[in-house]
């Protein structure tokens, strides 16, 4: 069988799990409310909005149709579902209005009349499935939302084409029902589970413990948020995945049933075994199916299910036995614990494991877990295909249906990143595999909120079989849009910006930042980068000679602040370069004038900038998190969750500075000092003749860092300052230096 054909055969046997085909009528609604929410009423009523099954010529791939607009004529949009409607409305908006949509705001300025639809327009995807999410993604970015700014989200899918996402949200609560009635107290569930900012760790049985336990009100709360997630997701016509039971239990279960057969993992991320080091039901335990069972039965009896459900059970851990006999027992032992309550389940299998521990998963032991599950009925999320691909090793996930994934984000860092050729080509490539079972493409960062330009690449690719033909000029359309004028010095900025920062190449290429700015200082840093880091600078000279122009667009001006911080921290990389010289050979002076400009001068700047846009404020993201609490108590225990996460991201530095972000605040109190510390310590050294300490270092670095983390200082969630007048400043100043090292 040919490749598509394969895809197509497993497309048809996942429809069976989708659900029932839906409200027509419900769908063409929720797209309609969605335009009043994005336009406003008035824009809105120019548009017809419907939804016809039959529009799909191929069962399975969604189909929207445009047409209509000019003068007196309303713009018809007809979808096979409402996701393919609202992404047909997505495209008449891009293409023939020049609007644009993003998470740091949108550019929806309407020509009038509405452009007509030279003639009817007609798309239909490639694939079944476009897929959105990270499990990760539920902590490093979702974690604080309130319904308001998931309601922002959904509709982003929506627009987006995405028809396929996690909603993992409120399964904790969940899980406190079942093991209350397996005999469990609630001081031993409480001790159990993490606390809010590391739930996604610990549903994958990586943690427990670590930064609890979760108050009452965090249950109630997340029940409250699953249930109007699911609802919207659903009557867009999306398919939600709910979670699955994965094999991981409380150690307090072996109280309750002294018998049970569990083997306990080892640890992992650097913690000990006070908050890792799971617990696993052996699969051939009578407890196991009960456990599992118990769980999605009550699961679907409260939120209902669209028969899709994830579970990862060896994620980052290597399993207790390299046997592919054991191997498919646990696999199996998932899957039939899901089918025992859903007959029609499929399973949602992240793919990580494969990618992540390539020296245990062999040939025979891949093999064992993907034939342990019926064909058809395992969906693998490829989800670092971008740059490492796992079908080309495993044929094509030996004929289970997979989605290529674009990861691109780790721990939802900011930097400029992005492997934009790589994303173009590889769906394609992937869909012309011999034998390809390729049902769908992907979204699947640790973290969202940076790097629009790759998601939106992205988003195109879900509905085009073939790659952009000139990612050059696709990138200077992407800067109108987003702009909503066309301006010469901000194109070339952006397509300088292609050819730099994203246009990494090869199975090395990952967007986690490691850039000394926002890692604890050493002698051994590197900085390294794939790009010249001239054309950054560049770029932002030329960005800045828009102003003029284009300062009132919101998107430029958040661009022009991303645009500076990549450009401070290339100048950080620099700086430090200069100091590690100066310091290897001895020279006092240039050491300290480096060190002095780092410390003192360019990181008190940057967080000036920062704090002159809402999007990277750290006030912002520690007051979401306090508003999410119902007393002051509790404020506080999620405010210490989010700096915990975004620094020391354990009790110990022990996964240090994953997460980091580049926010006004984290920039002045956390990395700031930092890099004092670093340069008075070097000074020190070369004053008094002693070598530099690496392991004292780290013992003062680290008490710093713990008096952030710990602090109860409020920093500002509104910002401060105007951007362009600071970022000219900070301009004038480096950019001649910057040029000249």
């Amino acid at each position: 069988m040919e490749a598509m054909g394969v895809a197509a055969a497993l497309g048809l046997l996942l429809l069976t799990a989708g659900g029932s085909t839906g409200d027509e009528a419900r769908e063409a609604a929720a797209v309609r409310e969605l335009l009043v929410r994005l336009l406003g009423p008035g824009p809105a009523a120019a548009f017809s909005v419907s939804v016809e099954r039959s529009l799909a010529t191929e069962s399975g791939l969604d189909t929207y149709r445009l047409s209509g607009g000019g003068a007196g004529t309303r713009v018809q949009v007809l979808g096979s579902t409402g996701v393919a409607a609202a992404a047909g409305l997505h495209r008449y908006l891009r293409d023939f209005c020049g609007c644009h949509v993003a998470w740091s705001g949108s550019q929806l300025r309407l020509p009038q009349p509405l452009p007509a639809v030279p003639e009817e327009l007609t798309e239909a995807t490639p694939n079944r499935y476009r897929y959105y999410q990270n499990v990760c993604t539920q902590s490093y970015s979702f974690l604080w939302w309130d319904w308001a700014r998931w309601e922002q989200e959904i509709d982003w899918m929506a627009l987006n084409g995405i028809n396929l996402a996690l909603a993992w949200s409120g399964q904790e609560a969940i899980w406190q029902r079942v093991y209350l009635a397996l005999g469990l107290t609630q001081a031993e569930i409480d001790e159990y589970f993490t606390g809010p900012a590391f739930l996604a760790w610990g549903r994958m049985g990586n943690l427990h413990t670590w930064s609890g336990p979760l108050p009452p009100s965090w249950h109630l709360k997340q029940l409250y948020l699953q249930h109007r997630i699911l609802d919207r997701m659903r009557s867009f016509g999306m398919i939600p995945v709910l979670p699955a039971f994965a094999g991981h239990v409380p150690k307090a279960l072996t109280r309750v049933f002294p018998q049970v057969s569990v083997t306990q993992m080892g640890n992992w991320g650097h913690f000990n075994c006070s908050y890792s080091c799971s617990f696993l039901l052996a699969p051939e335990d009578p407890l196991f199916p009960l456990v599992g069972s118990l769980f999605l039965r009550e699961l679907t009896k409260e939120f209902g299910t669209d028969h899709i459900y994830g579970a990862d059970t060896f994620n980052e851990m290597q399993p207790p036995s390299s046997e592919p006999s054991y191997l498919a027992a646990a696999t199996a032992a998932v899957y039939q614990a899901m089918t025992a309550v859903d007959p029609d389940a499929v399973w949602l299998l992240q793919g990580w494991l494969f990618q992540h521990q390539p020296e245990f998963w062999g040939p025979a032991q891949v093999a064992a877990v993907l034939g342990a599950v019926p064909r058809g009925r395992l969906l693998v999320l490829d989800l670092f295909a971008e740059s490492q691909p796992v079908y080309v090793r495993t044929a094509s996930f030996q004929g289970q249906p997979f989605i290529w994934c674009m990861l691109h984000n780790f721990g939802g860092n900011h930097g400029l990143f992005g492997a934009l050729e790589s994303v173009n080509q590889g769906p394609t490539t992937a869909r012309h595999f011999p034998n390809s079972t390729m049902v769908g493409t992907g979204m699947a960062p640790e973290g969202i909120g940076q790097n629009e330009v790759v998601y939106a690449l992205m988003a195109e690719l879900g509905w085009q079989k073939d790659p952009v033909a000139d990612l050059g000029a696709w990138v200077t359309s992407f800067a109108a849009r987003r702009y909503g004028v066309s301006h010469g010095d901000a194109e070339a900025a952006w397509r300088l910006l292609l050819r730099s920062v994203y246009n990494c190449s090869g199975e090395e290429c990952r967007g986690h930042n490691h850039s000394p700015l926002v890692r604890r200082p050493s002698l051994q840093m590197v900085t390294t980068v794939w790009y010249n880091r001239s054309d950054v600078f560049e770029a932002w000279r030329l960005l800045l000679t828009a102003t003029s122009t284009l300062a009132s667009s919101p998107a430029f001006r958040y661009d022009l602040v991303d645009v500076t911080r990549q450009a401070v921290q290339e100048l950080v990389s620099l700086y430090y370069e200069e100091m590690r010289t100066a310091y290897l050979k001895k020279e006092l002076v240039p050491l300290t004038r480096a060190g002095g400009i780092l410390a003192y001068e360019l990181l008190p700047a940057l967080d000036q900038v920062l704090a002159s846009d809402c999007h990277f404020l750290l006030g912002s993201w520690l007051e979401q998190a306090r508003q999410a609490a119902v007393s002051e108590t509790e404020a506080h225990f999620y405010e210490q969750n989010s700096r915990y996460q975004l620094t020391l991201w354990g009790p110990e530095g022990n996964i240090l500075d994953y997460a980091n972000k580049q926010l006004a605040g984290l920039v002045a109190d956390y990395y700031a000092p930092r890099w004092r510390l670093f340069t008075e310590t070097l000074v020190e050294s070369l004053v008094q003749g002693v070598p530099f300490q690496q392991h004292q270092f780290d013992r003062n670095a680290f008490q710093l860092e713990q008096t952030f983390v710990l602090g109860t200082r409020r920093y500002p969630s509104q910002p401060e300052g105007d951007t362009v007048d600071l970022v000219k400043k900070l301009f004038l100043k480096y950019y001649p230096r910057a040029v000249s090292f």
